[in-house]
C-alpha cells in the first residue's frame, strides 16, 4: 500500500493509540499511526498489486506444512517501542501469533517483512521506515520489491545483529529466505509482467 506522505488524515491534533484504534475500526479506508499522527493510505497500481498478489500466493505454496504463515495488506502490524501501526504489503508470522492486548487485530511478531515499493513511498520505505521496523523484535528479514523493474533487496539481521542487504536482479534468480527455509523464483514474483520475457 502506499501512504501519502505526509498527508495526515484527521487534521493537526495529536492522538491517543486509543483514538487511532476506534477511528481505525469504522474507518472505510487505511491508515497508518505514529507518535500521535494518523497518516492516510491509498490504493496501488497493478504493478504494485501484481508483485503483491504473486508473492503472497508463492509463500502460501512454499510455507504450507509449515509452522509460519503469510498475510496480506489487511494485518495490521504494531510496533510498540516506537508506536508505529502499519499495514506491510506482507507479513510472516512463525509459531502462534501474538498481538497488542490479545485483541486480534493489531500483531506484534513478524519475521518477514514485504514491501513493494511505489514512487511514493520508495524513500520511506528503505529508509525511516526500516528504522522503525528493526525495533520489532522478532524480525529478522526486510525484503523490497521493486514492482516495474527487477529488482529485489533482502535486508537479513545476522548473529551479530547487523542488517546486511543482498540484491537479486536476475529473473533467473531466487530469493533465499532462510529466517523460514524457503525459497522463491524471482520469476514467479515477476509472473504476468513483460519483465520475464
Amino acid at each position: 500500500m502506499e501512504v501519502n506522505e505526509p498527508a495526515v488524515a484527521y487534521g493537526k491534533r495529536k492522538y491517543s493509540i486509543e483514538e487511532y484504534l476506534e477511528l481505525e475500526n469504522v474507518a472505510t479506508e487505511k491508515h497508518e499511526y505514529y507518535q500521535g499522527e494518523i497518516f492516510a493510505m491509498s490504493g496501488a497500481k497493478m504493478a504494485h498489486n501484481l508483485r503483491a498478489r504473486n508473492l503472497l500466493v508463492s509463500l502460501t505454496l512454499k510455507l504450507r506444512g509449515k509452522p509460519c504463515q503469510p498475510f496480506g495488506s489487511d494485518l495490521r502490524i504494531h510496533i510498540e517501542k516506537n508506536t508505529l501501526f502499519t499495514y506491510p504489503d506482507i507479513s510472516v508470522i512463525c509459531g502462534e501469533p501474538m498481538s497488542l492486548n490479545n485483541d486480534g487485530l493489531n500483531f506484534l511478531n513478524p519475521i518477514i517483512i514485504f514491501e513493494v515499493l511505489s514512487p511514493s513511498t520508495r524513500k520511506y520505505d528503505r529508509e525511516e521506515k526500516f528504522k522503525l521496523y528493526q525495533d520489532i523484535p522478532t524480525l529478522e528479514e526486510y525484503i523490497l520489491v521493486e514492482p516495474e523493474a527487477i529488482l529485489i533487496e533482502a535486508w537479513q539481521i545476522n548473529s551479530q545483529g547487523i542488517w546486511e542487504i543482498k540484491e537479486y536482479n536476475d529473473i533467473n534468480e531466487t530469493l533465499e529466505l532462510p529466517s523460514v527455509a524457503v525459497s522463491l523464483e524471482l520469476k514467479d514474483i515477476y509472473e504476468g509482467t513483460q519483465l520475464t520475457s
